[in-house]
Parts: C-alpha cells; structure tokens; sequence
C-alpha cells in the first residue's frame, strides 16, 4: 500500500530524477534519448514499477525515488524500446505472460551493453542476447513465473489480444480508461494499426539523428536495421526524405529591381526548394529488369507527388557511359538506355562522381544487392540503401525490399 503522506514529496524527487535520466540519455545516448522524448510522463500509483501503453509511459513515483540516475536511464529506455520495436502489436495469438517476458528478456541484454545499470528488478539472461522475442518466445517455460521489470499496459488479460473486444474500465469519473488511479484502456486493434507505423517512424528518425550525430553504435544501428526491415517501405522513408528537402518557405530577401522590387516596403515572398535527389542502380546483372522498372516506376510516382530534381546513375563496375542523367521535376523517370549486366559490382564510381561535381544532394538513393566494394567512408550526406538479398552494408541507412 503506497503511503498517501510521503507521496507528493516522492513524487517531486521522481519527477526530477526522470528529468535528469532523460537528459541524460538524450546527451550521452542520443538514439534512446530521441524514443524516450515521444514518451509522455504520467505518475501513477497503480503500476508496481513503470508502465506504458505505447501512448505514455507511466511511473510509480516511490520506486522510480529507489533508484539512481543511470537505474533510471535503464528504466526509461526500457519502455521507449517496447515501443519502437512495435512489441505492442507483435503477440498475435501467443500467451501474455510468456510474450511479455520475451520481449523483456530481448531488450534488457542490448541496455545492459550500451552500459546503462539495470534495476534491482531486471532480468538480464545471456542466454538470449541479440535474440527478438519471437526467437525467445518458444524457449520460455510454460509455468515461468517470473515477473517483468515493468507493465505492459497496452494489451488485456490473459486469454485475448485485447483491444475492440477488451471490457471496458470505468474510472471513478464514469469515462472508460480514463481513471487517474487505474491503468488505462487496452489498445484497441485501430490503435495499434496507427501506432504501430508511428513508432517505426520514430525508429527510423531517432536512428539517423544519433548517426549525424556520430553517437549511433553497431549494436543500435543493427537493431533499427531488423526492426525496419520487414515493416518500414522504402516508398515510406523516400517520401520522408523528399518531403525534408523540398519544402517552400518564406524570405526577406529583397528581390531584384529587374522582377519588380523596386520600392522601400519589404515583404515575405514564398520561395520554393526544389529537392535535389540522387539516384543509383545497381546494372550488374543482379539486380533483375523488372525490379529496376518497377523500382523506378514507383519513384517516379514519388517524385510526381513532391517538386525533386533526379540525377540518375547507373554502374556496375564502373559509371556508365553518360551518366548522370537529370530529371527536372515534371519529367518522367525512366532508364535512358539498355544495360547488359555483367562484370563485378563497385560503388565507389558513384559517390566519386558526386564528389567531383561538387554536389552535396540531399539524399542519394542506392538500388542494389549490396554484393560489391563499397567506399571506405561515409559521405556527408544522407545514404538509403534499397537492398534486394540479405547483403550489409557498412554505413547509411538499409532498406530490405524482399
């Protein structure tokens, strides 16, 4: 029973000691500071330890006051990765119990190594590093009794998936879910179709910012890699980068006396930035001529939706003869010429050619199997890697599109 008179007190303490840890985290481990950020702050008494519902993530003031900062980091990241990894949406028909301690069981290795102190009430077991809870699932007991760090507030009670068919709780003021001193609704399966792609964007843009920020280690990079692969389209992340780069804004750039601008009031004008893309294909053989026409069929519809430049390329083992070929935006995308594939598969003649042109694009977008040499580093602007097959990448962002 939490004791009414020490709470406001704990609850203060609490609410500082989280705003430290997530501080914290945004500075030291900007990837998790990022997915804690889309995380709401709620105290609440009901919940044993911390709890969310991928809407909010809720705390008990009383034990988030028994830990330490970096307990509390651990803590924080915690529910924030429950989230990103879409563990809300991924049960399915399996047991609650053991799904909820599957997923704890994947997270809490990958906070340990990014060497965040694990609360008293964690369970780190080596035997499942770098495993996803589907793999860990099965391996779980059925009569395992062990409790989880934490409250999985987004699902009902055993026997159901919860959501349109869950009971529903009326608080104290006569609203379902909406009882300050209980856990709020189960998601409902509408929920949980629209949050699910809203934390894969999350994902996706806490990923790339810690990347620019250099502070993206192996482990998370490959952790966004598996949790994007199957779930994020490519068409979904192109248009995020198309719709950063072109974009209208305003000016107090004084215009030109030729267009008019004579005169001594200064307005705002619309300007508009007309997206400048880069696009590769892999010709080597590998990569089939439907897949490269339906590749490039779908981001010619792209391009049809946002005002982008396209500057084409295509290379095997090296750029093909003419190459760049630039599209304005209201041309029609399309491969210029045949190409017979054959020989090995390089990169580098790409990102040279860029370089030598002295363009900085605002992404280049690389189709390819990823079987080839790549550069030795990244370059200074944004990389998607549209890979057909299971080859890596070294650096820049992989989509898998099989």
């Amino acid at each position: 029973m939490v004791d009414a008179t020490c709470l406001p007190s704990a609850s203060a303490t609490a609410a500082d000691k989280l705003a430290a840890a997530r501080t914290r985290l945004i500075l030291d481990q900007p990837f998790l500071g990022a997915l804690v950020l889309r995380l709401p702050l709620q105290s609440a008494t009901w919940c044993r330890t911390m709890a969310t519902d991928a809407r909010t993530l809720y705390y008990n003031p009383l034990w988030i006051d028994s830990l330490s900062t970096g307990q509390a980091q651990f803590a924080l990241a915690h529910e924030a990765l429950h989230c990103a990894l879409g563990h809300f949406a991924r049960r399915g028909q399996r047991v609650r119990h053991k799904w909820d301690l599957a997923c704890d069981f994947a997270i809490n290795p990958l906070l340990l190594d990014a060497g965040l102190p694990p609360p008293p009430a964690a369970q780190v077991l080596d035997l499942y590093r770098g495993l996803t809870a589907e793999e860990i699932y099965p391996c779980i007991e059925d009569d395992l009794d062990t409790e989880t760090l934490d409250e999985h507030a987004w699902d009902a009670s055993e026997g159901g998936q919860g959501g349109d068919n869950a009971p529903d709780k009326v608080g104290a003021g006569g609203t379902a879910g909406n009882d300050p001193d209980g856990p709020p609704q189960p998601l409902t399966a509408a929920e949980r179709e629209r949050l699910q792609p809203q934390w894969q964007r999350h994902l996706a843009a806490a990923a790339q910012r810690a990347q620019e920020a250099g502070k993206l280690s192996g482990q998370w990079a490959r952790l966004c890699d598996a949790g994007l692969a199957a779930q994020v389209s490519w068409r979904a992340l192109l248009a995020q980068y198309l719709t950063q780069a072109a974009r209208d804004d305003y000016t107090w750039q004084r215009p030109s006396r030729r267009a008019g601008g004579s005169g001594e009031a200064l307005w705002p004008a619309l300007r508009s930035h007309c997206g400048n893309i880069h696009v590769a294909i892999d010709v080597s053989g590998s990569v089939t001529a439907a897949d490269l026409a339906g590749f490039l069929g779908e981001l010619d519809a792209l391009k049809g939706m946002l005002p982008a430049r396209i500057a084409l390329y295509a290379c095997d083992s090296a750029l093909a003869e003419g190459a760049p070929w630039v599209f304005e935006p209201w041309e029609a995308l399309h491969l210029p010429q045949q190409f017979v594939g054959g020989g090995g598969t390089a990169f580098a003649p790409v990102f040279a050619a860029i370089e030598r042109a002295g363009q900085r694009p605002d992404a280049l977008v690389y189709f390819t199997d990823a079987q080839g040499e790549f550069p030795a580093c990244a370059p200074d602007y944004p990389v998607l890697w549209l890979v057909k097959g299971k080859a890596p990448v070294p650096w820049g962002r992989r989509i898998q599109l099989n």
